[in-house]
């Protein structure tokens, strides 16, 4: 008896122990993201390039009459381009390698309204490969953009030989050029040369990209993989669904009834994963003016852009026009620089990290899941609750007293997005007292307030499409 009453209580609780370790991670509430859409929106901040024949004309459209010697920008250096974006945070540099004028960056041989028959590199330059080969050097990914409207291509408006041209510039830009980490397009869908409008073949194109950069992400108002937040502005809506139903923006261009609101809002009950990017210009324009020097945004405005953007589970895509000399300009170079500085200092130090923290609800009791998940730091870890809760509460012990202005959550989107919305509290003497207000979180929420000095905090999670799953809760 006396060896059985030492032996049985190690296996029951090595059983238990082992019952604990094992159990079962939450399921995935569908849709949720492929790698390459987790890999993008884990940048947070990319940049666009509107450079052209329209950096020369001192226009935002051109109209694709354009004589291409008017390109020549004597100065041109791509990696400056690329170290001003990672002076910003950006993880990828966008290059509009076609606009609506239809002036390739590249040597085209599909076309001659392009850079080979611009005194620029005596004819020989190619400002796409310089660009992939800064992007190579400063370990920053390339995008490219080719505009589906062509107003100097004489084929547009025919519409099977335009999309076979279209295809064909593509080909050559996916092909020759290295990875391509995202393919960006949009609707622009007005006349051509000869009057006509264009049907574009989007599934040819779509099946081209798929085909020769098969880890690129493809953006449009209508996807397939990312979608447009509706504005240029650089704010996404609150709340803010990665998931959309793709009957209600079915294409590029598309017009119908409530585009804009699916676009902004996204649908909780949408069938696919389409996360929200929100694209806007340092500057008024797209392309550089001289005129807008004095009118590059402000780092407190940035910032508030970032807020507004990745701060409601988006993307910001902030474009940097480059000058007639091809060069970022300094104004613009040192807002980029302020801008991550500045968030730098605002995140620096997260007040929650590794404090003291329960929970209403552990996933099967196993500290796996615990709420101790959420303050680690650590990014594949989450505080999960049981399958069948859709409510719970995470309450932060700070220790003492302490000022704070910001809150940070995450979801692990891996999983889906689940949390339609919550409350942030803190306890003032035995009550407890409203901070703020909220509905999704997705991949980052970020929250600003009046300071709050409390010692307790706590995210309540009132309402969530499955069991609750938090992978951060940070103050700041």
């Amino acid at each position: 008896m006396p060896i059985r009453s030492v032996v049985y209580p190690s296996v029951v609780l090595s059983f238990a122990l082992a019952t604990m370790v094992t159990a079962a991670p939450p399921a995935a509430r569908l849709p949720v993201p492929t790698p390459q859409q987790v890999a993008w929106q884990d940048m947070e901040i990319t940049v666009f390039i509107h450079f052209g024949v329209n950096t020369f004309t001192n226009r935002e459209w051109g109209e694709g009459t354009e004589d291409p010697k008017i390109f020549n920008p004597t100065k041109l250096d791509a990696r400056q381009w690329v170290r001003a974006a990672k002076a910003g945070g950006a993880g990828m540099v966008i290059l509009t390698a076609k606009h609506h004028d239809g002036f390739c960056l590249w040597p085209s041989k599909y076309t001659e309204h392009s850079v080979k028959n611009s005194p620029w590199r005596d004819g020989k330059g190619d400002v796409v490969r310089e660009l992939a080969d800064a992007c190579r050097a400063e370990g920053v990914k390339l995008g490219l953009y080719l505009s589906p409207w062509d107003r100097h291509e004489k084929t547009y408006g025919d519409s099977p030989k335009y999309n076979q041209h279209y295809l064909n510039q593509l080909t050559e830009l996916l092909r020759d050029y290295g990875p391509i980490a995202e393919v960006w397009f949009d609707g622009a869908c007005g006349e051509g040369p000869n009057g006509k409008r264009q049907v574009y073949d989007w599934p040819a194109v779509h099946a081209t990209v798929r085909k020769l950069q098969p880890e690129a992400v493809m953006f449009s108002d209508a996807g397939p993989d990312i979608r447009w937040i509706g504005n240029e502005s650089g704010i996404a809506g609150d709340p803010c669904w990665s998931m959309i139903d793709p009957a209600r923006v079915p294409y590029a261009g598309f017009s119908g009834p409530g585009v804009g609101d699916v676009l902004q809002h996204g649908d909780p009950s949408g069938s696919l994963w389409r996360p929200g990017e929100c694209d806007v210009s340092i500057r008024p324009g797209w392309f550089w003016h001289k005129d807008q020097d004095d009118k590059v945004r402000s780092v407190d405005n940035l910032v508030d852009l970032y807020f507004q953007s990745v701060g409601r589970n988006s993307l910001l895509l902030l474009n940097l026009p480059p000058n007639t000399g091809g060069l970022v300009s300094e104004p613009d170079v040192r807002a980029m620089a302020g801008f991550r500085e500045r968030l730098a200092a605002i995140f620096k130090t997260d007040l929650a990290a590794g404090k003291p923290v329960t929970a209403s609800n552990t996933r099967d009791g196993n500290p796996a899941f615990g709420p101790q998940q959420a303050v680690d730091g650590k990014p594949e870890t989450y505080w999960a609750t049981d399958d069948d809760a859709r409510a719970g509460w995470l309450e932060v012990d700070l220790g003492k007293p302490t000022e704070f202005t910001i809150a940070r959550l995450e979801e692990p989107i891996t999983l889906g997005q689940r949390v339609a919305a919550y409350r942030l509290e803190y306890l003032d003497g035995g009550q407890w007292k409203t901070i703020v207000e909220g509905t999704t979180i997705g991949h980052k929420k970020l929250d600003r307030f009046a300071t709050v000095t409390a010692r307790r905090v706590r995210l309540v999670v009132d309402k969530s499409l499955a069991c609750p799953l938090v992978k951060t809760f940070g103050l700041y």
